[in-house]
């Protein structure tokens, strides 16, 4: 009966956390992709786009885009668009369904190695509905950190069942490796899953016997809660080793793609760094009690952090650890709880500073469960001695989630645009150029360009060398006519980042649209040597060197882009410049493996009807264009070059 019971209640928190999950952040499948990260990782990503091809398999195991090595994120995104098609919604309710799953998986791992439900649903809730954790669920960008959970939470639960058998240790081992090194190519944040497993060891397992190199060979007492034996600390890492290669392994390949890629770091000393790190760290704790002003970006302070800021959050980490080694000896909890929110946010606390943020509400994702460890072990002490019922104790989870529900409600709709985002994190920071950017950059694409000059110019305040903000302030003017103004601030960017293939790409397309050709051509080629595989800039040169007359130059270029990348476009631009150049044969070849990339595309099919209407094909070229019209009814070219090609079949032969 009482495992009936047990059973009904487990049940139904599992309900719980479902229900109360998916109706705070149902609204994320209406969202749109945010400018901030999403478009490179979706929409205009073309690999991405392909869905689950050969191809694009190949590329999520080689590529190194986003300044990191994540395979199964790429891939998973990949299958998102395979499976429903290009829209945000489909990418926001999958990132919605692994959060939903790792909460319960989180709940999973806590009461099947505590053996208690109150505190592990505490837990759990706070983790599903906390408004900090709404940065990891609510952007699509972020689909690495709730699939990479996903995978830290398998390996938890997996190494609790391998510290409980006695026979199959070895299976269950090797699983647990497996799952960790899934996790680690879904994102490298869990490099320090080796150190939590050893936490786990000490709390709430219990295999570490603080003597050193102790290994007891009898067996505990009841070992439905613990692991059959307890082990000296040397022992249990010396367990861990290929846990720890693991982790080194990917911190060094993360270490390597981040230089190749050039991952934007600022450089501070050491000290300014340890410093920001110590207010992050009490920052983190403040947010969690009172998630105030949260943003999606917090602007580095650089050099000018105040020094009585730094005391105070330096005072608050002693103290709280002061009471960590006082009381951590009886109650452990305190002392995994505690080593688990420091140890697993040094990867991303900004010792290593990479990107341009002080902190980030993702980065909590997984450091925040030990802060929850510490508070729910804590209240269901404190309610066993002074004997609460579990049905207080149920209570009082939902009183806490219910302000915690409205205000991740709310923090979650911030993230339905690009302006919501932005305006939102404006109003909430200060010194913002990276939210002045991107409220430009959605205005811009509105067609307010005025208003999006004003957000660049303002970012531009705050820090000039903001490369994003000159290239977009560029991009406004040149829509606004500015040719010059715009000329200027494209070579500002050039000179800030030389390798800049799009400052290229936007500034060679300005000036060839005002018939500077020649200055256009000598820049494309100047980008090209530093960006030799990116398919737009030859791709603009060939089209640069078509209107200088270079038939032979442009075929050659459209060539190596095809090689590059072999989609529709690139085929039907070297047919064009094969058709310039009088190849029409090679042309009609690249025309038809266009139309197989591309089937419904009705210019293509009317330039084929073109080209084998040159030929003399006069029948193929009916079929193209009668195609073409079928495919767009409105097509005029097509209309007339049917009508002359069909005159043309119907006049007699002269004698």
């Amino acid at each position: 009966m009482k495992q009936i019971i047990e059973k009904q209640a487990v049940l139904l928190i599992c309900l719980f956390l479902i229900v109360s999950t998916a109706a705070v952040y149902r609204q994320v499948a209406s969202f749109d992709f945010v400018d901030f990260d999403d478009h490179k990782y979706v929409p205009e990503n073309p690999m991405v786009q392909k869905g689950l091809t050969a191809e694009s398999i190949r590329w999520a195991f080689t590529s190194t885009h986003a300044s990191n090595w994540f395979p199964l994120t790429w891939l998973s995104l990949m299958l998102d668009r395979h499976l429903f098609g290009p829209g945000a919604g489909v990418f926001h309710r999958t990132n919605l369904i692994l959060h939903i799953v790792n909460t319960l998986l989180l709940f999973f791992v806590l009461h099947s190695s505590t053996k208690l439900r109150w505190p592990a649903f505490f837990v759990a809730s706070l983790f599903a509905l906390h408004p900090l954790h709404v940065e990891s669920v609510a952007w699509v960008t972020e689909r690495k950190d709730v699939l990479s959970t996903l995978f830290w939470m398998l390996t938890m639960l997996i190494y609790i069942r391998y510290c409980r058998c006695s026979r199959t240790k070895t299976v269950w081992y090797l699983l647990a490796l497996s799952a960790m090194a899934m996790g680690l190519m879904a994102k490298p944040m869990l490099v320090t899953i080796p150190f939590v497993l050893l936490l786990l060891d000490y709390w709430p397992m219990e295999r570490m016997n603080l003597s050193l190199f102790a290994r007891s060979n009898r067996p505990e007492a009841d070992t439905s809660l613990r692991g059959a034996y307890k082990s000296g600390p040397v022992f249990l890492i010396f367990e861990k080793i290929p846990f720890f290669i693991l982790s080194a392994a990917s911190s060094v390949v993360t270490l390597i793609v981040q230089k190749q890629t050039r991952a934007p770091i600022i450089l501070l000393s050491f000290k300014d760094r340890i410093a920001n790190a110590l207010i992050s760290y009490a920052g983190y704790i403040e947010k969690m009690l009172w998630p105030k002003n949260l943003a999606a970006f917090y602007p580095h302070p650089g050099s000018t952090l105040p020094a009585v800021k730094i005391i105070i959050a330096a005072a608050i980490l002693a103290g709280i650890s002061s009471v960590v080694v006082l009381f951590g000896s009886r109650k452990r909890y305190l002392v995994t709880g505690w080593l688990w929110y420091l140890g697993t946010l040094i990867p991303v606390i900004g010792l290593v500073q990479v990107g341009t943020q002080a902190m980030a509400d993702r980065y909590t994702y997984i450091p925040l469960v030990g802060l929850f460890i510490m508070i729910a072990w804590l209240v269901y002490d404190l309610a066993v001695r002074i004997k609460l019922s579990e049905i207080f104790l149920v209570g009082l989870t939902l009183v806490v989630c219910i302000p915690l529900t409205l205000c991740t409600f709310r923090q979650a709709g911030y993230w339905r645009n690009s302006t919501t985002l932005f305006e939102r994190a404006l109003k909430v920071t200060s010194k913002n150029y990276v939210a002045h950017t991107g409220l430009g950059v959605a205005l811009a694409q509105a067609g307010n360009t005025e208003k999006a000059v004003h957000h660049f110019n303002s970012a531009l305040e705050i820090k000039p060398d903001h490369i994003d903000a000159q290239f977009n302030l560029a991009k406004a003017l040149a829509q606004q006519g500015k040719v010059s103004e715009a000329v200027e601030h494209y070579n500002k960017v050039l000179a800030l980042n030389p390798e800049h293939a799009d400052a290229y790409n936007e500034l060679g397309l300005l000036l060839a649209g005002h018939g500077r050709l020649d200055e256009a051509v000598a820049l494309y080629r100047r980008g090209l040597e530093s960006n030799p595989e990116d398919v737009p800039l030859r791709s603009n040169l060939g089209v640069a060197l078509i209107g200088q007359g270079k038939f032979d130059e442009a075929v050659t270029e459209f060539q190596v882009a095809v090689q590059h990348r072999p989609d529709s476009a690139m085929h039907k631009n070297l047919a064009v410049a094969l058709v310039f150049n009088g190849e029409f044969e090679q042309a009609i070849k690249h025309y038809t493996e266009s139309i197989r990339l591309e089937p419904a595309n009705a210019h293509t099919h009317y330039l084929l009807g073109n080209a084998l209407r040159a030929q003399g094909r006069a029948a193929e070229a009916i079929a193209e264009y009668r195609k073409t019209l079928e495919l767009d009814p409105q097509h005029e070219r097509a209309k007339t070059a049917l009508e002359q090609v069909l005159s043309d079949e119907t006049q007699p032969e002269q004698p």
